[in-house]
């Protein structure tokens, strides 16, 4: 299956409690961090949560 590069690119601070989880389960901690997961709904729904705070890179 296909995959997706994804980058935090602001601080979680002053984020929601359920933005914060949600960068949490994708395994963002830092900003500049990637992480590479799967492309499926459930991970593009988690990245549509955070969008301000995330980018997908190529």
């Amino acid at each position: 299956m296909a995959t997706i590069k994804i980058k935090q690119i602001k601080s979680k601070i002053g984020a929601p409690k359920d933005q914060k989880a949600t960068l949490q389960a994708l395994g963002l901690r830092k900003i500049s961090q990637v992480v590479e997961k799967e492309d499926t709904p459930v991970i593009r729904g988690m990245v549509r949560k955070v969008h301000h705070l995330v980018e997908v890179v190529q």
